[in-house]
C-alpha cells in the first residue's frame, strides 16, 4: 500500500508498506473484507494480479470488488536464450518444439498458472504441441531464472522485457532475446528484436502496472486521485521516469481503468479455461 506522507523535511512524499502473501492476494482480500475507505491508501497491482484473481487465488472476490484507479505503464513478455544457444530465433524454437514438447526446458519465475508459465504454454501450443507436456522449471523470480539460463540449466527463458533490459545493460551479450510479445517492436535496447507475430506466432503479452483504491473510498476522493494521476502522467519528465523503471507507454485513469480490467479479466478467464487451469466462478 502507498499513503501520502507529510511532504515535510527528509520524509518521502509517500510511505510504502509491503503486504506479503499470494502476490497481492492478502492485500486485495483485506481491502475488500474491511471495505477500506482510506483515500490515502493506494494498492499496487499488475496483470499478474488480474490473472490470479480470475483463478480464484484472491479469495471469493471478483474484479468489481475494488476501485481501479490508474494504469501507470506496461511491460511486455519476452522469450530469450543463452548466448551461443543452438536456438537462434523463435522459428528455431518452434522447430524444436514441433518435434516434441520435451525437447527444450523453459525456466521462469512463477508456478503453473502464472504469467510466465502461460507465456511458455502459449509458445508450445503455437508449435502444435500439448503445453501440459512441456518441461518447465519454476524459480522464485525472473532474476533466478535468468541466472539459470546463463548457467545452461534451462534452455529458454519466458519473462519480462524489463528484466532482460536490466541484464543486458549490465552484461551485454549475456543472453539473446529472440522475441518480444508485443504488438510492435519495442524501442531502446530491444529495438532489433522481432515480435513473435513477425515469426508467425500470434502471442502478445502485456503486463500492466497500476494502483487501486479500497471499495469504500468516496466518489469525490476517487475523482480527485484520477485527476491527480492524469496530470502526473502528462507532466514533463514522467515518460523518462517510466522508461527508467522499465515500463512502456500506457496511461489510463478513472472509470476507463475499471473497463480495461473487466475486459482483461474476461480474456484471462477464457485463456485459463483453454489451458486447463482452475477458474473462479465470479
Amino acid at each position: 500500500g502507498v499513503r501520502p506522507g507529510s511532504g515535510l523535511g527528509p520524509e518521502p512524499a509517500v510511505a510504502i508498506s509491503y503486504v506479503p502473501g499470494g502476490i497481492g492476494a492478502v492485500a486485495f482480500d483485506r481491502a475488500v473484507k474491511e471495505q477500506l475507505s482510506d483515500p490515502g491508501m493506494l494498492v499496487a497491482f499488475s496483470s499478474g494480479s488480474l490473472l490470479n484473481l480470475v483463478q480464484g487465488k484472491f479469495g471469493p472476490h471478483g474484479p468489481a470488488s475494488v476501485r481501479w484507479l490508474a494504469i501507470l505503464g506496461t511491460d511486455y513478455g519476452v522469450i530469450a536464450v543463452k548466448a551461443g544457444s543452438r536456438i537462434r530465433s523463435l522459428a528455431d524454437l518452434q522447430s524444436q518444439l514441433s518435434r516434441g514438447a520435451t525437447r527444450v526446458v523453459f525456466g521462469a519465475g512463477g508456478t503453473v498458472g502464472s504469467q510466465d508459465w502461460i507465456k511458455a504454454a502459449l509458445i508450445v501450443r503455437a508449435a502444435g504441441r500439448d503445453h501440459r507436456s512441456m518441461r518447465f522449471v519454476s524459480f522464485e523470480g525472473g532474476g533466478e531464472a535468468l541466472a539459470a539460463l546463463q548457467g545452461g540449466h534451462v534452455d529458454v527463458y519466458a519473462g519480462d522485457a524489463s528484466e532482460v533490459r536490466a541484464l543486458l545493460a549490465s552484461k551485454p551479450g549475456s543472453i539473446q532475446v529472440i522475441a518480444v510479445l508485443s504488438e510492435q517492436r519495442l524501442p531502446g535496447i530491444l529495438a532489433q528484436v522481432p515480435t513473435a507475430r513477425e515469426a508467425g506466432v500470434d502471442v502478445v503479452w502485456p503486463t500492466v502496472r497500476g494502483v487501486y483504491l479500497g471499495p469504500g473510498v468516496p466518489d469525490a476522493d476517487y475523482r480527485g486521485w484520477s485527476q491527480t494521476f492524469a496530470r502526473a502522467m502528462a507532466a514533463p519528465g514522467y515518460a523518462a521516469m517510466r522508461d527508467e523503471l522499465g515500463m512502456y507507454p500506457l496511461s489510463l485513469t478513472g472509470p476507463e481503468v475499471g473497463e480495461f480490467v473487466a475486459a482483461r479479466a474476461t480474456e484471462y478467464r477464457a485463456l485459463a479455461k483453454q489451458l486447463g487451469l482452475r477458474v473462479a466462478p465470479h
